[in-house]
């Protein structure tokens, strides 16, 4: 146990360093809505959402864009770096075992869009006037399990790749594809029907981190069909426990 605090210590210290993945992956999301609230228009309340503002829609998409970034992005790049450096293969033969490197940075990294969505939801209420979930547990767990998720897809990447150039160009393809095709950049009621029967299996589950968020909101997504929260979430527990089994089928240590 110590050791591992010890590693969780300095994956830590690293993560800090690296200023990119703290701008994009920990404060973007706060920016983003801060900067998207600042239009008059997203403030105003809409009759066609029941009175809510698009502001208040956009909410939790704004929080998926850092927990994408930092699980199919950063934390498989950092792997495979320390895989293409030797530093896996050299832990092997020490008593910090290449799997506590691992559990490590996974805990720095759900700590790091922990951080995120709790900054962003402060600010959201501070400053906007956005109002915190409504179901507080509902969102937990679709925060928990669709980060799981997402990460189970991040670590098949981390197990599959030789270099940290591939996985930084693999992380971007699927930060494009996650983001798309789970309803991040385009509002599910204009989606075609396809792309929203589609979005339903993208991690971490949009529609249930909305509707756990705002009940208005979560209705107003479900008009365009979908699954209801529970099942959502046992797609996303399904998806994390199946890309978990293969990453760990295919991992290597160098």
């Amino acid at each position: 146990m110590r050791a591992l605090l010890k590693m969780v210590k300095v994956e830590g210290t690293l993560f800090l360093r690296d200023s990119a993945t703290v701008i994009f992956g920990v404060l973007f999301p706060t920016g983003l809505l801060l900067g998207l609230g600042a239009i008059p228009a997203l403030r105003e309340p809409s009759p066609e959402t029941g009175g809510l503002r698009d502001i208040d829609i956009w909410a939790p998409t704004a929080l998926v864009f850092g927990m994408v970034m930092i699980a199919v992005q950063h934390v498989p790049a950092v792997i495979a770096t320390y895989r293409e450096r030797g530093i896996l293969r050299r832990l092997s033969t020490t008593p910090a075992h290449p799997r506590g490197v691992l559990l490590a940075q996974m805990i720095v990294a759900l700590a790091s869009v922990v951080v995120s969505a709790a900054l962003m939801t402060f600010l959201a209420w501070a400053v906007l006037d956005i109002a915190p979930p409504e179901r507080p547990l509902e969102f937990v767990v679709a925060f928990v399990v669709g980060y799981a998720a997402l990460l189970g897809l991040g670590m098949v990447s981390a197990a599959v790749v030789r270099t940290s150039s591939a996985a930084n160009q693999l992380g971007t393809l699927l930060f494009v594809a996650l983001m798309f095709f789970g309803g991040a950049f385009l509002p599910r009621v204009v989606m075609p029907d396809v792309l929203r029967e589609v979005g339903e299996f993208i991690p971490p589950g949009l529609q249930a981190l909305t509707a756990a968020w705002s009940v208005e909101a979560g209705q107003i997504t479900a008009t365009a069909g979908g699954q209801p929260f529970w099942p959502q979430i046992a797609v996303m527990a399904g998806i994390a426990v199946t890309a978990s089994a293969v990453a760990a089928k295919l991992f290597r240590w160098e």
